[in-house]
């Protein structure tokens, strides 16, 4: 149940992106086949991952599973690739990866992550005719500075969604609390979740007259997975009192979670809905991967592709593209009547969460006079 609930919440949180139509609203992605054979051998819609697993129960995960909802849903065929060497990946190992699916058949690639950058505009500058999705991306150009028009950037508003998480820890009860960063605080969306999440801490410890400290790191998480030094680094932050850790980063979620089982910790997730993946998790910070990934695709071939492509697409509040999971949440102060609250106010105008973030992935401001954020190096 806990399932269907996740997958109808991601579905509809873009409620304006809605001209995708679906089959059946309902459909479990795990329950569509990853790798389909189709009567060609050629494939229409295709996936290139970002670093880390495909089934990484995030991001990489969360987007693909859009991919295969329109396609299944619509007759298509569809494919992902993964660029060879891994977590070494070399942006010729994603060129390689993106040719191969054009190569395939593909009309549309969605590359996921900002790390395609180079990669994807080598490509679509090579394949003009082809729509290139980039999930977590923003336009591109040519070496003259003309707007690749066959590139298609979506990117999130990840700050309100942290944002979410870190006023619902803190108001839930929570005083000493984590933050463990993928991608090596180069990230930008990892950043924008990391500084909304002090955010909310802050505005609920300010409201409550409470004191609240935050360890904040970007170690072992540079490539989005599992380590032991990771879990052993989490493993001693439990151990000296943190309550809950809030695990931005692909697959570095194992390690996080498996540090918090050993010591009766809690886990925040993000991306999608990671409750059912551990019972450590007491909510998630969640951003429409799917449903804006189908979104983009259909696209393609509903014949508007010109009102995405050559531009950005920032999607949050005002789009219902994040939020937290109040169905499958197991937050017991924290009610659902405050977060709607709390999300009619930014929608709003009212509530503005800064997203600026430093070199490195340090945050302005961080410290106030309810909140220490000890930067863990």
């Amino acid at each position: 149940m806990k399932k269907i609930l996740a997958l109808i919440l991601a579905l509809v949180m873009v409620l304006s992106l809605s001209a995708v139509a679906f089959a059946d609203e309902a459909v479990n992605p795990d329950d569509i086949e990853d790798n389909m054979t189709s009567e060609d051998n050629t494939y229409e819609v295709a996936f290139v991952t970002d670093v880390g697993q495909l089934k990484d129960k995030s991001f990489n995960q969360g987007t693909y599973d859009g991919v295969k909802l329109y396609a299944s849903a619509n007759g298509l065929s569809y494919k992902y690739y993964q660029p060879a060497n891994g977590d070494q990946a070399t942006d010729d190992d994603r060129i390689d990866a993106m040719q191969a699916a054009v190569d395939g058949g593909a009309k549309v690639v969605v590359c996921a992550g900002f790390l395609q950058e180079t990669a994807l505009r080598t490509a679509a500058i090579a394949n003009p005719d082809v729509n290139f999705v980039f999930i977590d991306g923003y336009p591109l150009s040519d070496d003259d500075g003309n707007t690749l028009a066959n590139v298609a950037g979506i990117s999130f508003k990840e700050e309100q969604s942290g944002y979410f998480a870190g006023y619902a820890a803190v108001k839930e009860g929570y005083t000493e609390l984590g933050f463990a960063g993928g991608g090596g605080g180069t990230n930008p969306a990892c950043c924008r979740y990391g500084y909304g999440y002090v955010q909310g801490a802050a505005a609920a410890a300010e409201e409550m007259g409470v004191n609240v400290n935050i360890n904040y790191t970007w170690n072992y998480g540079d490539t989005f997975s599992a380590s032991p030094e990771l879990q052993t680094m989490i493993n001693g932050w439990y151990e000296n009192g943190t309550e809950v850790v809030f695990s931005c980063g692909g697959s570095i979620f194992q390690s996080i979670t498996a540090a918090a089982a050993e010591n009766d910790g809690d886990v925040i997730g993000v991306d999608v809905d990671q409750s059912f993946e551990s019972d450590t998790v007491v909510t998630s910070a969640l951003k429409g991967l799917s449903a804006a990934t189908s979104w983009a695709v259909g696209k393609v071939y509903d014949g508007s592709w010109e009102e995405i492509g050559g531009t950005g697409t920032s999607l949050g509040v005002d789009d219902d593209s994040v939020g937290l999971p109040t169905e499958t949440w197991s937050l017991e102060n924290f009610t659902v009547e405050e977060y709607e609250e709390l999300l009619a106010s930014m929608k709003a105008g009212d509530l503005v969460v800064d997203d600026t973030v430093l070199e490195g992935g340090d945050i302005a401001n961080a410290s106030t006079d309810y909140v220490t954020v000890n930067y863990i190096e």
